[in-house]
């Protein structure tokens, strides 16, 4: 059961306190006792570790990468020979992001479109 808060219309949150349920807005602190009638779950938050929130981007380059030669530089060592290759980091609707690795040195860099 979802309940709403009627003053500010946020998302009330069950909690336990002193053996019963009360529902609490998070936004303006409003305070509603459960009745019988609402169907009540709690379910305890999972904590995470700062580790368990970082996002590992794959350093390989995708099979779909193609050579260029001449017609972008490296902006560390200034060599004419890169690979590049394009992924959809944002929504859909946007743009894709074209990435480039020197051949020479290794650095990789992106362009947006």
């Amino acid at each position: 059961m979802v309940k709403f808060c009627p003053k500010c219309g946020s998302i009330m949150i069950p909690k336990k306190e002193g053996g019963k349920t009360v529902f609490v807005c998070p936004k303006c602190g409003y305070r509603e006792e459960a009745k019988k009638e609402d169907s009540v779950v709690i379910k305890s938050k999972t904590k995470h570790s700062p580790r368990d929130k970082l996002v590992v981007i794959e350093d390989d380059m995708p099979p779909t990468a193609s050579l260029l030669k001449g017609v972008v530089r490296c902006p560390k060592c200034g060599s004419d020979e890169v690979y590049y290759w394009m992924v959809q980091t944002r929504s859909a609707d946007e743009p894709m992001t074209r990435f480039y690795r020197c051949k020479k040195c290794g650095y990789t860099w992106r362009e947006y479109e």
